[in-house]
């Protein structure tokens, strides 16, 4: 059940990299121009910072070529680790079933199983649906997001669910069938702790002992 870090701050990577359980890095075009850098460097510095697992970044030419152009671009920055996030449309569609058999291909923005089902037709490694963003725009969201699952099962596409805000939508998500989740470092962090847990070993501490004490 793989978690990516979702953003492009170094400083959040090299801290989700420490934890040792968060296993890649996704960005948008929104969060590269948060981060304050030219995309070039965001994208070296994040490799620096998280040096194991894969980079996705998304392509914003509007055309092929200019896609086929930036993703050579983002290759020589990522090399093999690179993950090319594609726009769910009709020109996106065409960009991934182009580019999915010389890179790791992702499309994102899905709110429709039957995109999902042209993902994989693509050759898509990951389907990349907005959970949260679902729920507030579509009328059975969690229908759409359980078709979205079950027409990936079989397929060599991986489902991906980004823009989750809470612990009960990452645990949701996976309860739908979604394998891989991407969460800001903040929502990560939040999966690590409950405050029963703390009562509970606060209490094995000041009531027990062990080799350190």
């Amino acid at each position: 059940m793989p978690f990516y870090l979702d953003s492009a701050r170094p400083e959040d990577a090299q801290t989700a990299a420490r934890w040792g359980w968060v296993a890649g890095v996704t960005t948008n075009p929104r969060i590269l121009a948060a981060s304050g850098l030219p995309p070039a460097q965001t994208l070296a510095e994040l490799a620096k910072s998280m040096p194991r697992g894969p980079i996705f970044y998304q392509l914003t030419a509007p055309d092929l070529d200019g896609m086929r152009r930036e993703a050579a671009q983002a290759a020589e920055i990522l090399g093999p680790r690179l993950v090319l996030k594609i726009a769910a449309n009709e020109r996106g569609f065409e960009a991934a079933a182009q580019l999915s058999g010389s890179y790791a291909v992702a499309v994102t923005a899905i709110f429709d199983a039957s995109q999902a089902m042209v993902a994989a037709a693509c050759g898509a490694k990951f389907a990349i649906v907005y959970y949260h963003r679902a729920l507030a725009l579509l009328e059975d969201a969690f229908g759409m997001l359980q078709a979205f699952t079950d027409v990936l099962q079989g397929t060599d596409t991986i489902p991906l669910a980004a823009s989750l805000k809470n612990t009960d939508e990452v645990v949701a998500a996976r309860q739908l069938g979604i394998t891989h989740l991407t969460l800001p470092l903040d929502l990560l962090q939040s999966l690590t702790g409950h405050v029963a847990s703390q009562h509970t070993i606060a209490e094995f501490n000041e009531e027990g002992t062990g080799l350190n004490a």
